[in-house]
């Protein structure tokens, strides 16, 4: 805590002194990279949800001085999303942090992809065009606008106009797949595996191959991240009605460490939900 506020001091001093951009841009970059490990590789719960709005608060003061610097932006949109889906229950509350999380990764992409603007309301096929142009090194953004524009739509599960987008969110994480599976441990299989078991196969889903996406997530992240199998239990085998994957998946997570670069406050959501979809599992199969 004492050299954050250092490095916040220093960083304030700065902007005071009016330095050059280049030198603002990398110290604060610097000092958000190390506010969103810090959050993200915590595993006290309690201390993150009444410790990071004062943080979030911090990043909205640097985005406003810093509106064009896109790493800023997509960490405010990484953080912003976070704490959305880890501690946020009010629904309208959930929908405007989601909001805000979504509309700075397309400010990020927008400032740093070639025509990358307007891509929410571009014609499909310009807007697959436009991916299939996209290489290695725009994975990133990719992924980070692909996550924050899923929760989007999950706060917005109510509004068909905003599930209508799923699309277009299932076609750039698709993308990202091409250009890196591994990517933050494989967290594109995690989304593609929750886009494929969101319906019965009557209705459109394709469960056996969000199975193999769950499956290849939880192995491209050696058992990592624990929201993997998590979501392999509640989007997949309740989905077919599996109890004895359920359980068993469910039960690796309750066993597993917590501890992961960049995982570890996800992984100590993911054993309390796991723990709540145990509790509940007799009266659902």
């Amino acid at each position: 805590m004492i050299r954050t506020t250092i490095k916040l001091i220093a960083l304030l001093a700065l902007l005071a002194q009016g330095a050059c951009a280049s030198l603002l841009s990398g110290t604060v970059q610097g000092l958000t990279d190390d506010l969103s490990s810090a959050i993200l590789d915590s595993e006290d719960i309690e201390l993150v949800r009444d410790g990071a709005p004062a943080y979030l608060i911090l990043i909205d003061g640097l985005v406003s001085g810093s509106p064009e610097d896109a790493g800023l932006l997509q960490t405010a949109a990484q953080l912003n999303s976070a704490y959305a889906s880890a501690f946020v229950d009010a629904p309208e509350r959930a929908m405007r942090m989601h909001t805000k999380a979504r509309d700075l990764s397309f400010r990020a992409v927008c400032l740093s992809i070639k025509d990358g603007c307007g891509l929410e309301s571009r014609p499909f096929d310009r807007f697959e065009a436009w991916l299939a142009q996209r290489d290695e090194a725009d994975v990133p953004l990719l992924f980070g606008l692909g996550a924050s524009w899923a929760g989007w739509m999950q706060a917005n599960s109510d509004d068909f106009n905003a599930i209508a987008q799923l699309g277009r969110v299932k076609a750039l994480m698709q993308r990202v797949q091409a250009l890196d599976e591994s990517y933050d441990d494989g967290g594109v299989h995690l989304y593609l595996g929750v886009f494929e078991t969101l319906f019965p196969p009557a209705m459109g889903g394709k469960p056996d191959v969000g199975r193999a996406h769950f499956e290849r997530a939880v192995a491209l992240s050696e058992g990592r991240n624990l929201l993997a199998k998590v979501m392999f239990a509640e989007s997949y085998a309740r989905l077919v009605f599996d109890r004895e994957l359920h359980d068993t998946l469910l039960d690796e997570v309750l066993s597993a460490p917590v501890q992961a670069p960049g995982l570890t406050l996800m992984n100590t959501v993911a054993k309390g939900r796991a723990r709540e979809l145990l509790e509940s599992a007799d009266d659902y199969f």
